[in-house]
């Protein structure tokens, strides 16, 4: 035996236990699951180790033995979470819990282990969850069969006594199912029918082989005739091949023909049964799901059917409204016939109060009176049976019989649905009846699964497409066109991200993004990070100090918190704190200078194709991912020719499992040379000429066409820093707007001009520029050398100052400052006339209230 491989302690009661460990016989219940146990000394350390436990994680006692449990048989990405919650077993804490492992094989499962502390250490029981599971499932499986079965089953152990009977086997015979325990053949039948039957289980247990349809004669309490039954034997066996009993299946074959019908009507259902469980629910769509159940239905089990479900759980209601008293509108998701091509009036269709007499059609939204069947049952969650014979009217001169049942899941009505035979066909009976409860209940399982899965499905689309930037992006001197391709066809959004907002003064930034992973935590991620560029951007911050503040985001994301760090505590799971890393590229274009100040964070450089060159990557500092921290982020600036083309990617574009990154560029950079045209023909070129591997990763392309402002559209002036460059600015001012057309915002801008320059004449020192540009919108802006941000303030009745910035929030769309290398800019935006604007023109009262 391998060192390590025997319980510890060497003590005489040790000692037993071993030997009977050692003397189990073959076939217990550890032939069913896979357990493993080991101990760990008071280092910590692994001391001892089972054969089960070599075999459970495929590691040697040899290997083991000496070894932190955790780097012996956890996985890598887990193993660094544990040691905190050993640190506890040692001090004497017991612990339960859930543990990751990989095989012999490699493949890594789940493990619940039991963990002991002792005097010198702790003893560690591993049982392995999906072998547990599966015995869990078996039983319930198990259970279900035995005590659904029409036909009395009965189980015999070893020695020929009962162990076990149904309840069918104990009504026949008189007495409660638990006390036929412990019975033999003997107890229940005459000497004669007993020895036969004795016999047989001997045969059946000593060879294996299965004894089918032997006859038995006997009585039974309570009934002074014979009767006569039909029992078939077969051995049991164990996991490892031992015997352990007989089973039996018993049917009265009194009167063989009724038997024999209902043992057709048995094996029928059964066989429906395990169609409906193959056919129904194998999507989560609720129409389908309701078809599926039709074809299941027709023409087997009946000659039409029909599903209505509530119109409130189609739409995608939170609560379904009138389901307590069958009132709410119903509509006719499904319809089936095997009698009749033409739509055929259903039993309740007479009782439709929305339409007249006659079938309803597919599609169709409709209720039942209140006094009628569906609507009873609707109303009492209970089947109804309509029958012609009984002078119910059932609609359809086809019909002859219907069951009504309604769908109920999680104690909620969902619809009903009615299946009907037409006329030469048998009635329903009792047990079909049954069985039709039996398929609606399982479809509306189904039904509501699919009901829940739309909801939410729902929310996070509407969560995901938030998340994402509007279709059409637009921005002050360029063209854009953009792609954005999840790698879960499951979603609508990944870790990958782009964005396009506007800045003060005709600029643009451009972001691409690309969160590390994938799945619901890297798209959280992600929009948390989209949301912090946006708001950074508003702060109107040089790209590098955005990515510097944008990395303080991203590690702020793994960071634990006190409250998540307590409740994780409480519930005894392992650290689930993770460290988030991402890519971003950030780039700030000025449409009046057409230049491109860029920050990147270990993402790969845009490709820019200049007109009548080949593309080519920037070669730009590709800098730390976010998240990293303690490196500041370089800028760069580019200023790029008229009808130059800017893309911006994620690797996903250009690497793949199957694609290494070089060839994925060059590949990227070929689909980009060529004749211009249209931006977003070059988006659909490149998607369709990359080989991008979609599903692997997500995908984010982000292309802008360089189109700068002309220099008739910009008026820029240098003043200098004394009174009269007030008027001075007004002037010019006043003889650009009328230039470019604009006489309407004259007064407005000459206001505004006005004490912007007076604000940096008063706060600022040296010379003073002043700058018009006009676009979508009119800017102007004032240029000093002051680096103290403008403040609005509220001036009081006697303060001669603090009105002008009051004035400008008033009269214009949006102002704001800006820092700049030598000082600062503060600006303010018109709309231009005819465009719709937001701000309400203040009247004289309001501006003579403010002096």
């Amino acid at each position: 035996m391998p060192a390590g491989a025997v319980p510890p302690g060497d003590d005489a009661d040790a000692a037993a236990e071993t030997a009977v460990w050692q003397s189990s016989p073959p076939g217990s219940i550890y032939d069913y699951i896979r357990v493993a146990s080991f101990s760990l000394g008071p280092d910590g350390r692994i001391e001892q180790w089972s054969e089960r436990a070599a075999e459970f994680f495929g590691v040697s006692a040899d290997d083991a033995v000496g070894r932190d449990p955790i780097a012996a048989f956890a996985p890598p990405h887990v193993q660094d979470r544990g040691h905190e919650r050993l640190a506890d077993i040692l001090n004497g804490r017991e612990w339960t819990g859930l543990v990751p492992y990989n095989d012999a094989s490699g493949t890594e499962g789940l493990a619940e282990v039991y963990v002991m502390p002792a005097d010198r250490g702790a003893l560690c029981i591993a049982v392995d969850v999906a072998t547990l599971r599966q015995i869990e499932t078996d039983l319930a499986a198990s259970q279900a069969v035995f005590g659904q079965s029409p036909m009395g089953f009965v189980l015999f152990d070893n020695r020929l006594r009962l162990i076990r009977v149904n309840d069918r086997f104990a009504t026949v015979f008189g007495r409660p199912a638990e006390e036929h325990r412990g019975r033999g053949p003997h107890d229940f039948l005459s000497r004669v029918e007993a020895d036969r039957l004795t016999a047989a289980l001997r045969q059946v247990l000593e060879t294996g082989d299965a004894v089918l349809d032997m006859p038995l004669v006997g009585t039974v309490p309570g009934d002074p005739g014979r009767r006569r039954w039909s029992i078939s034997l077969y051995r049991l066996h164990s996991s490892s091949g031992r015997p352990i009993g007989v089973a039996g299946l018993a049917m009265d074959v009194t009167g063989r023909q009724r038997a024999e019908r209902e043992a057709a009507h048995a094996r029928r259902n059964l066989a429906l049964l395990n169609e409906a469980g193959a056919r129904i629910g194998t999507s989560l769509d609720l129409e389908t799901t309701a078809r599926e159940l039709l074809d299941v239905a027709v023409p087997h089990f009946c000659d039409l059917a029909s599903v209505d479900l509530y119109q409130a759980l189609l739409s995608g209601a939170e609560e379904l409204s009138g389901t307590t008293d069958g009132s709410g509108e119903l509509r006719r998701v499904a319809f089936a016939s095997s009698v009749s091509d033409a739509p055929v009036a259903m039993a309740g269709d007479d009782d439709d109060v929305s339409a007249d007499a006659g079938p309803v059609s597919v599609g169709s939204v409709h209720r039942y009176r209140f006094s009628s069947a569906s609507a009873r049952a609707l109303r009492t969650a209970q089947p109804q049976v309509l029958d012609g014979d009984g002078g119910q009217d059932l609609g359809g001169a086809l019909v002859q019989s219907t069951l009504v049942v309604p769908m109920v899941a999680r104690d909620t009505v969902l619809g009903l649905v009615q299946f009907s035979r037409a006329k030469g066909s048998e009635p329903f009976t009792e047990r079909d009846r049954m069985l039709a409860e039996e398929l609606a209940a399982r479809a509306a399982i189904f039904i509501d699964n699919a009901r829940l899965y739309r909801r939410e499905h729902e929310r996070a689309l509407i969560l995901q497409r938030s998340l994402l930037p509007p279709d059409d992006p637009e921005a002050a001197g360029l063209d854009i066109a953009c792609r954005y391709l999840p790698g879960s066809m499951e979603t609508e959004v990944g870790g990958d991200w782009f964005d396009v907002i506007e800045l003060p003064g005709h600029r643009t930034a451009l972001v691409v993004g690309d969160v590390m992973g994938r799945g619901l935590r890297a798209a959280v991620a992600m929009g948390e990070l989209r949301t912090a560029v946006r708001t950074l951007a508003m702060l109107d911050l040089e790209p590098g100090e955005v990515l510097s503040a944008l990395d303080e985001v991203v590690r702020g994301l793994g960071a634990p918190t006190p409250g998540r760090t307590r409740r994780t505590k409480e519930r005894g799971d392992s650290d689930l704190t993770e460290v988030y890393l991402a890519t971003c590229v950030y780039v700030v274009y000025d449409a009046v200078t057409r230049r491109c100040t860029i920050a990147n964070a270990g993402h790969l450089p845009p490709v820019v194709v200049e007109p009548g060159e080949s593309p080519l990557l920037l070669e730009l500092p590709r800098g730390v991912p976010l998240g990293v921290g303690g490196e500041p982020f370089e800028e760069s600036e580019v200023e790029l020719p008229e009808g130059a083309l800017l893309a911006l990617y994620t690797d996903g574009l250009v690497e793949s499992r199957s694609l290494p990154l070089d060839e994925g560029l060059d590949a990227f950079r070929r689909s980009l040379d060529g004749p211009e045209r249209p931006l977003e023909d070059i988006c659909d070129h490149v998607l369709a000429t990359v080989d991008t591997a979609h599903g692997e990763d997500d995908i984010a392309l982000l292309m802008a066409r360089i189109r700068g402002l002309p220099a008739d559209q910009v008026g820029d002036w240098t003043l200098k820093p004394q009174p009269t460059s007030v008027a001075k600015g007004r002037e010019l001012a006043r003889e650009q707007l009328l230039a470019w057309d604009l006489g309407d915002l004259v007064d407005t801008t000459e206001l505004l001009v006005s004490e912007l320059v007076t604000n940096a004449l008063r706060h600022g020192y040296g010379d003073i520029r002043l700058r018009l540009l006009l676009d979508r919108t009119l800017v102007c802006e004032v240029w000093d050398s002051a680096l103290v941000q403008p403040r609005r303030r509220r001036a009081r009745d006697t303060d001669e100052g603090g009105r002008g910035l009051q004035l400008v929030t008033m009269l214009s769309e949006s102002w704001g400052s800006r820092r700049t290398h030598r000082g600062k800019t503060v600006w303010f935006e018109l709309a231009l006339p005819g465009r719709q604007s937001h701000v309400a023109t203040p009247t004289v009262d309001e501006l003579l209230s403010m002096f």
